[in-house]
């Protein structure tokens, strides 16, 4: 069966003239996720999409925020009641709103009417020609093709009256729309998800968000600077994310200030509980205006609980390291090579949905998730990767693996696949002559043969991949590499393209039941409507009946002088 998986408008407040076209995900039959439509000219298995655009006329004239449209109006700003070019923008759900949106832009605009006024000028066409100047030709009375054929018939549902305005995936709002509500209803014919997940199995998501310090306006110059604000990307991040409605949520580049203030908070109304590890700042530690990032993990508490938190930190590791096998008239330049503030966090939580709480024999069941921010792309630390991603794992090989613990590792590795980081990940081990391993400085690799594992890990993307069949599974292949089975890319930006995004699995007591199809991007990120440079990736899981988890182990980890996390 078709469903829609997710839908929503590419911003948080439709504006004249601007066409809107919306983001679809769409599930197929065969289990892939993906933004593609399905029009009616090209039904898949006999279903398609089809659409409705309506303009909402509440009972009592109810008025949503201009910020936050899914929160009502608290507050009116009255001098911009006084134009129709602002009325749109004029309502606010908070004081809190209003004082924000005030040093974002609002006050920039109110110079612009007051100084139009005292020119003697229209006031609504200076401040159109500002908008369009500042935001793009988005303001103005603009004609609607699609409307030729649409029926003005009122409709009411719950208490509102419904007029329908359009009747095409795409929609170009009207001066007429200004202070109304637009709503987008898909398909006729079609089942809607209410959840991506069936009982037994568990979504997770692996984001990389881009934080607001690592968000550069040289490095991005061809994003829009309002759509590479914090204000504005904080928002349409939020929408993607609780859009997604995965059980297990692993974001990277998280500052702590948007962790406590924003992230945490916003996604408990969505029903999650929220963990955190911050980098360490031993690098930036001179830097007082250096907003220090993390990883961040939230999952369901209505699927999970958490049973155990370690945290992994990469700087602790370097200093057992030098201690124990770095001459000590060497220390100093091994430590600044190693020491890098790089984190992971590990979590291990408890099954509470469907008959999976339990396992045959009666034990509870227990996943262990490692959200992991590698140290930078720069190919002179190779080894440095090399050797994070080693320390990581034999830490994980102690809390899973002599348990069966379901175990999956994901995050930013920045590590390209082919890679001795992405070999060992995926093989347990590396070939002695691999050529990263020209790079060691330090020696820290030595021997070669000792760089092995024994989880038995699968990329989920590569895994889906070697056994994909149909339409959707051809679509998706064309992002894939065929030479290493990984997306093609994961980062999408004009200095860069590439993978280093990843979500691996044990794949003796974990199966992947479907992914988030990879995105078809015509241009660079982050951009108004994709506010990371990174890509989304997501899996669905199903544990496997043979799986045994008695309770992990309660010994904190620790990082001891062979770098193994204890």
């Amino acid at each position: 069966m078709l469903s829609v998986f997710r839908l929503e408008l590419p911003l948080k407040t439709p504006i004249a003239g601007r066409e809107l076209t919306p983001k679809l995900l769409v599930r197929r039959p065969d289990r892939t996720i993906t933004a593609d439509d399905v029009p009616e000219s090209a039904p898949l298995e006999g279903h398609f999409l089809r659409y409705r655009w309506y303009r909402v006329h509440s009972y009592g004239e109810v008025i949503y925020c201009s910020v936050h449209p899914s929160e009502r109006a608290t507050s009116q700003c009255q001098s911009c009641s006084k134009y129709n070019t602002l009325t749109a923008m004029s309502y606010h759900c908070s004081p809190e709103c209003f004082s924000n949106a005030w040093y974002d832009y609002h006050r920039v605009v109110h110079e612009q009417a007051t100084k139009a006024a005292a020119e003697k000028k229209n006031v609504d066409d200076e401040l159109r020609r500002y908008l369009s100047s500042t935001f793009g030709s988005f303001f103005g009375s603009v004609s609607n093709p699609n409307l030729s054929n649409v029926s003005a018939t009122p409709n009411y549902i719950g208490g509102e009256r419904l007029v329908e305005v359009g009747c095409s995936r795409t929609y170009t709002p009207m001066d007429r729309d200004i202070g109304h509500v637009l709503r987008m209803i898909p398909v006729e014919g079609i089942d809607q998800d209410d959840g991506l997940t069936s009982a037994g199995s568990f979504t997770l998501l692996s984001y990389n968000i881009l934080s607001e310090s690592s968000a550069d306006g040289r490095l991005y110059n061809y994003c829009p600077p309002w759509a590479l604000s914090w204000p504005y990307r904080s928002q349409e991040l939020l929408r993607e994310i609780v859009g997604y409605r995965a059980d297990v949520v692993c974001l990277q580049e998280v500052q702590s200030d948007h962790f406590d203030d924003f992230f945490r908070p916003e996604l408990y109304k969505h029903g999650y509980e929220a963990l955190y590890k911050r980098r360490t700042d031993e690098v930036f530690s001179g830097n007082v205006h250096r907003k220090i990032d993390g990883c961040a993990t939230f999952f369901r508490a209505d699927r999970f609980s958490c049973v155990r938190k370690y945290d992994v930190e990469f700087n602790r590791a370097a200093w057992y390291l030098a201690e124990a096998v770095i001459p000590s008239d060497q220390k100093t330049t091994a430590l600044d090579r190693l020491v890098k503030d790089n984190v992971a966090l590990i979590v291990v939580l408890e099954a509470k949905f469907g008959n999976q709480c339990t396992d045959a024999s009666g034990k509870r069941q227990y996943i262990c998730v490692a959200n992991a921010h590698v140290v930078n792309i720069d190919q002179e630390l190779k080894d440095v990767k090399l050797w994070q991603v080693f320390t990581l794992l034999k830490g994980l090989e102690k809390i899973a693996s002599h348990s069966d613990i379901p175990t999956i590792v994901c995050g930013d590795l920045n590590s390209f696949p082919g890679s001795a980081a992405h070999y060992l990940l995926s093989t347990g081990m590396i070939h002695p002559l691999h050529l990263d391993f020209e790079v060691d400085p330090l020696g820290i690799l030595h021997p070669k043969d000792r760089l092995t594992h024994q989880l038995p890990l699968v990329s989920a993307y590569a895994s889906f991949m070697t056994r994909g069949t149909g339409r959707g599974s051809v679509m998706h292949s064309r992002r894939m590499d065929c030479q290493t089975n990984e997306p093609q890319f994961t980062h999408c930006s004009r200095a860069f393209l590439g993978t280093y995004d990843y979500i691996f699995y044990t794949a003796d007591t974990l199966r992947v039941e479907a992914l988030l199809e990879l995105l078809d991007l015509g241009a660079a990120l982050p951009s108004s409507q994709w506010p990371s440079s990174h890509l989304a990736l997501m899996a669905e899981f199903r544990l496997s009946p043979k799986t045994r988890s008695p309770a992990p182990n309660a010994k904190r980890l620790r990082l001891n002088a062979s770098t193994e996390l204890l």
